[in-house]
């Protein structure tokens, strides 16, 4: 019996990687059919499929869909205001041209943490274009850290959707992930950006011009400051550290539990998309019309990562509920396997098949929850962010990022091969060591 559920589920994550990269389904659906698909056949009763699906859902969004929504209209809102490029030009000015790839991976590391990747791609790629043009440097040492310091952050670190909602199914904490994240996602993030950006930019130089992005000056006057810009981003993480040290603070139970309420992840984007809208928007000379439509215009696109996110998570109760996970967890133990090892392993190969870092760090959480659960000694936090390394691993031809960043740096695809997909994977590997050896100090 346990190696007919083992097969099953083999099965349905098979469902996944076919239904999205051969029938091109929508991951929502091919996750729902894949749910459906191991409940019936794991022998589950039918009136307890639609109520085992529909409680992994709500349990996964209740928390998530809100800090998403908000962290896309922050997002929205850094870009249109020219924030994210007063910070990139800050540290264009202090760094100097000849440490351009440091400057750029700073501020893609900054700019990415509330922001998704898309975004965040959107705001700094003006910059990058303009900055190889005027320097008539390679375009790759320019934009590949930029990039880096975007992509390490989307993978790992909290209120990134991923991150969250891998925090919610494992049960770990979400300010010491926050923490562990930055400690790792840095040196990780460094490698793969400047380091590797250097070495591949005098090995490859792109035979196409970026066509897609319009370099448009901007009124300086109608921009926001440094210190306006850098507290817009940077707020949220303040706010979301201030609840987590709360309980260590010497104060009255009043103020710490006001502490910790402004520094849970909802109440944090929101007062800091408020702040926002003020500093942002009215300052510099947006209306409340103008604000309103940026607000729909990035409000609609988050639908399918919503959906996406909630059909993992009731994939993963499924897991559950079927007892498949309390199959699997048993043989991880007979195999003495490490949960960390594993769970790199299950995203990689997600991500791999299915092009999604979303859809392959959520249902390798879901799959891996269930295992953990009777285990003692597991960091919580650490197993999340092995979880995300592995969801960077190896993006290619299924991925939208890969195309991302073949159109808006005007590469080939045997060039976008060469650098991005080759960026990813180093991303992905340092990120896992760190977390190894973390592992042995906490």
């Amino acid at each position: 019996m346990d190696i007919y559920l083992l097969v099953i589920t083999l099965l349905a994550i098979v469902i996944v990687i076919i239904g999205v990269s051969y029938f091109k389904w929508h991951a929502f659906i091919s996750l729902l059919v894949a749910s459906l698909f191991l409940a019936i056949f794991s022998g589950m009763g039918w009136d307890e499929i639609v109520g085992a699906y529909e409680t992994g859902v709500g349990d996964t969004l209740g928390h998530l869909i809100g800090i998403i929504a908000l962290g896309t209209i922050l997002g929205k809102m850094l870009a249109e205001s020219g924030a994210g490029l007063v910070i990139a030009n800050y540290f264009i000015k202090v760094f100097g041209e000849k440490r351009l790839p440091w400057a750029m991976f700073i501020s893609g590391f900054i700019i990415g943490i509330p922001v998704f990747f898309e975004v965040g791609i959107l705001i700094l790629l003006p910059l990058v274009i303009s900055i190889a043009k005027a320097s008539r440097q390679n375009i790759l040492r320019i934009g590949l850290p930029a990039i880096a310091g975007l992509s390490i952050v989307h993978g790992i670190v909290p209120p990134h959707p991923g991150a969250v909602a891998a925090i919610g199914i494992y049960g770990a904490n979400l300010g010491t992930v926050l923490l562990y994240s930055i400690i790792i996602a840095i040196p990780a993030g460094l490698i793969g950006g400047p380091l590797f950006g250097n070495w591949i930019s005098k090995r490859i130089v792109p035979q196409g011009e970026p066509t897609l992005v319009k370099v448009e000056e901007r009124d300086d006057k109608q921009m926001p400051s440094v210190g306006v810009s850098f507290l817009s981003v940077l707020l949220p993480v303040i706010l979301m550290l201030f609840g987590t040290f709360a309980p260590y603070i010497p104060a009255s139970e009043g103020v710490i539990s006001f502490l910790e309420f402004i520094g849970s992840p909802i109440i944090a984007m929101l007062i800091s998309v408020f702040v926002a809208f003020w500093l942002l928007g009215f300052r510099t000379g947006m209306d409340k019309n103008i604000i309103q439509k940026f607000v729909d215009e990035c409000i609609l696109p988050v639908a399918s990562i919503i959906l996406i996110i909630g059909a993992g998570g009731g994939f993963k109760q499924v897991l559950i509920d079927s007892g498949i996970g309390d199959v699997i967890g048993s043989m991880s133990q007979d195999l003495n396997l490490s949960p960390i090892i594993m769970a790199f392993a299950i995203a990689g190969l997600i991500r791999i098949a299915t092009g999604s870092a979303t859809v392959a760090l959520t249902t390798a959480a879901g799959i891996v929850s269930p295992i953990i659960a009777g285990m003692t000694g597991v960091n919580l936090e650490l197993l999340v962010i092995a979880t995300g390394a592995g969801s960077l691993m190896f993006s290619h031809v299924n991925d939208a990022g890969f195309w991302m960043v073949k159109e808006y740096l005007g590469l080939s695809v045997k060039e976008t091969f060469k650098t991005w997909t080759a960026l990813e994977t180093i991303l992905s590997f340092a990120t896992f060591i760190f977390v190894l050896i973390l592992d042995i100090f906490v």
